[in-house]
């Protein structure tokens, strides 16, 4: 055991033999800390779109995921956006992955991560070709996932029904959302793109900006302010934290809300939120218990693929949230498309063009009018007979 424990002790960087290991069984938690070139280590059955992205944006040299990546239970993406980015993807390792030192250097070669000639797991060295037959057998299960979305559905609205139809337990908050546009970032499906296509209709409308956990930091990214930062906190920063936005924490049913925690241990004041749904749906809920006179969706959940990347037990409660606030809810791309807060640069020059003319026809209608149009006529020859003589 001590020879093994040694073996497994970090290299120093001169070590070519293989790269520094990151590991953590919540994806999210690890993309936090994985640095380029460094090795993941997940334990991510049914690896979804989100976590691909983030995992691919932190650049690491392989991921290594002791489950599955794609067990048959929906086509879920993850794996392929992997491979398309060229990232080597060492599946179904074992759970014995997981207790391996983070830190420790070392390497996929086939089918096993290896430190030196010590095997630390091993697993299935994802193809491009493996990755597609996984997916198109996956398609062919869906009709079972919809029977389970159905029956999931049932059993949320018999246990949320108060919350849903009749508001029960949704708190009092200090932000004033009534008569006005709400904003709900969730660090999902393109936010960055649809942040920034948004930018002008932030400026102009000026909603009430309601971070989801990591969405609080998305908004600060974007050098956007949150006013609410709704979630179970854990998933977002110190520093969104103390950002000065109103804290509503999702809490379980129960009352229990480990998330108040951690921020009174931050010196902060939080409002609980008990229910048993996302944190993104409660972030609906609330503004639009509110009075939010539209509310905008970023990064949020929208389509069937993206209700079962979320998984069995968070899809029913967005699907059910969706219908109840759906009068008034957006999805960001929809806003893009009808809001055009800007003008082409031919637009503008015409209309330059043609309120000059019209200023020039009106100054011209009266003697005062006529006297300026001469004078500054004057002007300008004098000028470009300057820029003549200068030219020449």
């Amino acid at each position: 055991m001590s020879r093994l424990l040694s073996a497994l002790r970090p290299r120093s960087s001169a070590d070519a033999a293989g790269r520094p290991i990151r590991v953590d069984a919540r994806t999210k938690r690890l993309t936090k800390r994985l640095q380029p070139g460094e090795i993941a280590v997940i334990d991510h059955a049914d690896l979804d779109r989100v976590s691909a992205e983030a995992l691919i944006a932190c650049r690491p040299s392989a991921v290594v995921n002791a489950a599955r990546s794609i067990s048959g239970r929906y086509p879920n993406v993850g794996p392929q956006l992997l491979m398309e980015a060229g990232v080597p993807l060492l599946d179904a390792a074992g759970p014995e992955v997981m207790a391996i030192p983070e830190g420790t250097t070392a390497r996929v070669v086939d089918s096993e991560l290896r430190h030196g000639d010590t095997v630390l797991g091993s697993g299935t060295l994802l193809t491009s070709e493996a990755v597609e037959a996984a997916m198109t057998e996956a398609r062919a299960g869906m009709s079972e996932q919809l029977e389970l979305f159905a029956t999931n559905t049932l059993e949320y609205m018999r246990r949320e029904r108060d919350l849903l139809f009749d508001s029960v337990g949704i708190p009092d908050i200090r932000t004033r959302i009534e008569g006005r546009h709400a904003l709900i970032v969730v660090r999902g499906y393109h936010y960055k793109e649809d942040l920034d296509i948004l930018r002008g209709y932030i400026r102009e409308y000026r909603p009430v900006l309601i971070g989801v956990d990591g969405g609080a930091d998305a908004l600060l990214e974007a050098k956007i302010a949150p006013h609410i930062i709704v979630g179970d906190m854990d998933s977002v920063s110190d520093a969104a934290l103390k950002c000065g936005a109103e804290l509503v924490v999702h809490a379980y049913r129960d009352g229990r809300a480990p998330g108040m925690e951690r921020i009174e241990a931050l010196g902060l004041q939080g409002v609980p939120f008990p229910a048993a749904g996302t944190s993104e749906d409660i972030a609906m809920l609330l503004a639009d218990d509110k009075g939010a006179e539209l509310i905008v969706a970023v990064g949020t959940h929208a389509t069937l693929d993206e209700f079962l990347d979320k998984g069995r037990a968070g899809m029913s409660s967005t699907f059910l949230t969706r219908l109840r606030v759906g009068s008034k809810l957006v999805d960001a791309k929809g806003v893009s498309r009808l809001y055009r807060n800007s003008l082409s640069a031919v637009s503008v020059l015409v209309l330059l063009l043609v309120g000059l003319v019209a200023l020039g026809t009106a100054l011209w209608a009266t003697e005062g009018g006529r006297a300026m149009l001469e004078l500054v006529g004057a002007r300008l020859d004098d000028v470009w007979a300057a820029v003549r003589g200068w030219w020449q």
